[in-house]
């Protein structure tokens, strides 16, 4: 086994470092803020050398994963990097890309949508996608979006999954921020994710073939069942994957991981760079003898409901941290973890709380109030406010 590298390096330049390390053969791009230097750095990789792969400069993020599908159906290994607007762009060709079961892979600068303009950080835009049919990682620090980018390849590429994946890294905090990195080596990543070999077929003019075509009524909704049941699939694919990636690189990946839960009343469930303040929270709401845990969410497609059944089952409450709003309703995540224990008979009270969006900083203090608020719902045995927004600025709400 080769000698992992330690860098100091931005979230970018890992997921750029992670994508290198596979190899891919094209990588369509058009910069956005704050994934831009994700595409610079593929660039500079492969005007010095060190990949061996075509850059294709497009007109629009639209273009950008319209290449990447027709690439990938050749049967190319292909990359991506997106955000916000960009992602929003690319919504039609997300479902294509998706439905003609093509293992593309986009690493995401996590950023808020218009309007108003707002560059920095919440989860708005792959949480929009969810339904694309895409599945969806998200990295709590730079080490994450480095080691989830490999992951990312070899469970889209998996015969039994071959769907493209996302991996959100948090903009700013995580895109931008300089952090500790163990990079493997190349000739251990090789051996881990093997040659893209398709054996559903590729657009060849020797072989002439049809893909993603017209479907009327009578075959529809089979296709849909079958690219449904490859989402499916792939949870237990990605279990597979993540224990060989922590055997080979020591680094263990769950759908969900856990800090302080096995006796926690109350657990405060998180996804993204906020986990590690929550953690930081949590800690020091032990030291004050309060029972509580914390749940990070790696996998949002697909929705981890065995284990967040087996992990949240025995908790008295539950705090659903999220940086998104699906308004109307509240948080995405909080809406899906109803649904995961409509059917039980016992479950926990949830709360649902809203904070962070458009980039706004998540103290400390703010996990100890949605603890507290979660902890009074609890011995109350009633909910009064499922959804409630944490961290306002009153002068503005005035």
């Amino acid at each position: 086994m080769g000698e992992q590298k330690s860098l100091t390096i931005k979230g970018n330049m890992a997921t750029a470092l992670g994508a290198k390390l596979c190899r891919p053969n094209v990588v369509p791009a058009y910069p956005i803020t704050p994934s831009t230097l994700f595409p610079e750095k593929m660039s500079e990789f492969i005007a010095d050398g060190e990949l061996d792969a075509s850059m294709i400069n497009v007109e629009s993020e639209h273009s950008a994963m319209s290449a990447c599908i027709g690439a990938s159906a050749t049967g190319a290994r292909v990359v991506t990097a997106s955000a916000s607007q960009g992602v929003a762009l690319m919504h039609e060709m997300l479902f294509i890309a998706s439905g003609m079961r093509l293992p593309i892979v986009m690493a995401v600068g996590n950023r808020a949508l218009s309007a108003p303009i707002n560059i920095w950080c919440d989860h708005q835009d792959t949480i929009a996608s969810r339904d694309s049919g895409w599945l969806q990682f998200y990295a709590e620090n730079n080490q994450e979006g480095l080691d989830l980018m490999i992951n990312a390849f070899r469970i889209a590429e998996d015969d039994r999954v071959l769907l493209p994946v996302m991996v959100g890294i948090d903009a700013f905090v995580l895109t931008h921020t300089i952090e500790g990195v163990d990079v493997p080596a190349q000739e251990d990543v090789d051996n881990f994710l093997p040659t893209y070999d398709p054996k559903q077929g590729t657009l060849n003019p020797k072989e002439p073939a049809t893909f993603g075509s017209f479907a009327p009524p009578e075959f529809y909704q089979e296709f849909k069942q079958a690219q449904t049941q490859a989402i499916e699939d792939s949870r237990s694919v990605i279990d597979e994957v993540f224990d060989d990636y922590a055997e080979r690189f020591g680094r263990q990946y769950n759908k969900v991981s856990t800090f302080e839960c096995d006796d926690a009343d109350i657990i405060l469930l998180t996804m993204g760079s906020m986990s590690g303040t929550a953690r930081e929270a949590v800690r020091k709401m032990r030291k004050d003898g309060k029972k509580v845990g914390l749940a990070k969410l790696t996998v949002f497609r697909p929705f981890p409901m065995p284990e967040l059944k087996d992990i949240l089952g025995d908790a008295k409450g539950v705090a659903v941290i999220e940086r998104n709003i699906s308004p109307g309703f509240g948080g995405a995540v909080f809406a899906e973890l109803g649904a995961t224990f409509v059917n039980e008979k016992d479950r926990p009270i949830m709360k649902n709380f809203i904070t962070g969006l458009g980039g706004r900083d998540i103290f400390i203090e703010n996990f100890e109030e949605m603890y507290q608020k979660t902890k009074d719902a609890v011995e109350a045995s009633k909910v009064e406010e499922p959804v409630e927004w944490i961290n306002m600025n009153e002068e503005v709400t005035r």
